[in-house]
């Protein structure tokens, strides 16, 4: 009896599936059709989602899936339309039996979508289809809680009946017997005719696994008898073959060959509903096939048509791109050709500037060396002439050329370091006053030999932002030539001014020579040519005020000058009070 009862519960649970429409399950789903239409009309009227929602309405699975996609991948921005495209092709993939794809895409759909109820639902039925009742009873248990389940075109006698056969699955047959019994109670008042012998069959099918024959056979015959007011051939086939198995467990054989007998001839009308269908399927095909060659004619000659009518526009078109490509290269070759003669002018300026370079340094190293190579000659006479007051004059004299030659060496270092960007700058918050204090103490022997006056009047609260070893040069240079151009009993004085909150104007000032206003403007020019001040008796080179300038300017200052001839010169470093952001 139990291999019996086997084959009875598989093939009815296959054929008469509780998932099935019948006539009442397919006037509530037109009525949700209507809906859907509604709400997509108010939606947009993109091309894409238009067609997607039509073929969808027409139950063309394979069109909605392919506008379904194209809508999805033209604009991502609108997740109300995202999510009915995503609803139509969970939709379409369960119709098609794709199981898997269709949970993939009902899982990409927000709990913000109207007909999510219906989502919940298909998951469901997803996982009963699967076999996965477990995962299938919360989806449907969310769902019997519903006031208004139609809405989402679901009926409530459907959602009961789902749970039961979950808990049939699951062996639960008191939980599957309430279920299955409330929910054929409400198939009949609805007079589901379809539904109705679906669940007799499942209610029969709960009673018979639990050796209840004599509960489950009535249910047998009214799934029989309720399937003989039909049309569906499958149905009638297949309760005629459960009663014949039926009436054979109860040994009566007359009867079970009768239901056989029956379920032959079913079966027979059924292959041949089955052929007519195949035949109109082969005989629609062939239609369809012979269309679309006429729709692929046209096509064709549409191309030509198209081609021959773009020829002339494409033409046109590339003619046109080549004119703006050579348009634009010539413009291009054009503004090179400017960017390299700039070039070639920067480039013969520099080498100026290093020609001058070589020219001024080498004549001021031989000058040097030569007056050292004199001055010692003329110090080894008076060595054995042991005339002290010349000697000392000529120990001085060796010191001061010396230093002079050391100076001139150490500007041309750094400069060469900061024209190669290979100094190290580092801003940092200092105060004036002692890097001043530190530079006139190394010269304090050079002002006394001149006996020139110094003061250092900057205030010791004066606070600037700057590299403090480029500070240390830029003073040493100024204060080098201050007193280089000075006479002696004169007086050089270092003092700040403040003009604003930006910049303090730090001013070495002394009465020395001073220079003329073109010397003076020479000096103060932006490009980097080297300029020779002259002294009676002493030429500087240029270099060290060069140096000066270019880290005065990555110091984020400014350099001016104020000097008349014979009354003196003021060189004023303006340094900036803040860290600046550039």
């Amino acid at each position: 009896m139990n291999l019996t009862f086997f084959r009875i519960f598989i093939l009815f649970f296959l054929v008469v599936h509780p998932l099935a429409k019948g006539q009442a399950q397919k006037q509530l789903h037109l009525l949700f059709e209507k809906e859907i239409e509604k709400k997509c009309k108010a939606l947009s009227d993109a091309p894409y989602f238009k067609k997607t929602y039509t073929f969808f309405l027409e139950k063309k699975w394979d069109s909605t899936l392919v506008y379904s996609i194209r809508q999805l991948n033209s604009n991502r921005s609108d997740k109300t339309i995202n999510d009915y495209c995503h609803f139509f092709r969970g939709f379409s993939f369960k119709e098609k039996k794709l199981f898997k794809e269709s949970q993939k895409e009902l899982s990409d759909i927000t709990n913000r979508f109207f007909f999510y109820q219906r989502v919940t639902m298909l998951l469901g039925e997803l996982a009963l289809e699967n076999n996965e009742s477990e995962k299938a009873i919360p989806y449907f248990k969310k769902l019997e809680a519903l006031s208004n389940p139609e809405l989402y075109g679901i009926k409530a006698s459907t959602i009961k009946h789902n749970l039961g056969i979950c808990y049939l699955h699951l062996g639960q047959f008191s939980n599957a017997e309430s279920y299955l019994l409330n929910s054929t109670e409400l198939q009949e008042q609805e007079q589901d005719t379809i539904m109705l012998i679906g669940s007799y069959g499942d209610i029969a099918n709960l009673y018979y696994e639990q050796y209840k024959d004599d509960q489950a056979i009535p249910y047998f015959i009214k799934a029989y008898e309720l399937a003989q007011k039909t049309k569906d051939f499958r149905l009638k086939y297949t309760t005629a073959y459960n009663m014949a198995i039926v009436e054979e467990n109860r040994k009566d054989f007359l009867q079970s060959l009768q239901y056989r007998k029956e379920f032959e001839k079913w079966k027979d009308s059924l292959n041949d509903q089955n052929k007519i269908w195949e035949v109109a399927q082969l005989e629609k095909q062939f239609a369809v096939k012979q269309k679309q060659k006429e729709v692929s004619l046209l096509q064709a000659e549409n191309k030509i048509k198209i081609a021959e009518r773009n020829g002339l526009l494409y033409s046109a078109i590339v003619l046109l791109v080549l004119l703006i490509t050579g348009v634009y290269f010539y413009l291009e070759k054009i503004k090179s050709n400017k960017i390299i003669l700039a070039q070639k002018q920067k480039l013969d300026e520099l080498n100026a500037t290093k020609d001058k370079l070589f020219s001024i340094v080498s004549h001021d190293l031989r000058s040097s060396v030569n007056a050292l190579k004199t001055s010692n000659s003329k110090l080894l006479k008076n060595l054995e002439t042991k005339n002290l007051d010349e000697l000392d004059f000529l120990l001085h004299q060796n010191s001061a050329i010396a230093n002079s030659t050391y100076n001139l060496l150490d500007n041309l270092l750094h400069w060469a370091l900061l024209q190669s960007q290979q100094s190290f700058f580092e801003i940092t918050a200092m105060r004036l006053f002692f890097i001043v204090e530190q530079i006139s103490f190394n010269y304090k022997s050079l002002l006394q030999e001149k006996e020139i006056q110094f003061e250092n009047n900057v205030a010791r609260s004066e606070v600037v932002y700057a590299d403090q070893e480029s500070l240390k040069i830029i003073l040493r240079n100024l204060m080098d030539n201050a007193i280089k151009f000075s006479k002696e009993g004169g007086y050089i004085h270092i003092y700040t001014r403040s003009r604003n909150d930006m910049y303090c104007d730090l001013i070495i000032e002394d009465n020395g020579l001073g220079m003329d206003a073109t010397t003076r403007e020479n000096l103060l020019k932006e490009d980097i040519s080297l300029i020779k001040k002259q002294n009676n008796d002493k030429i500087g080179s240029g270099l060290g005020l060069q140096l000066c300038k270019s880290m005065i300017k990555k110091n984020k200052g400014k350099f001016t000058i104020e000097s008349e001839l014979g009354k003196g010169t003021k060189m004023i470093v303006s340094l900036p009070k803040t860290v600046s952001d550039g």
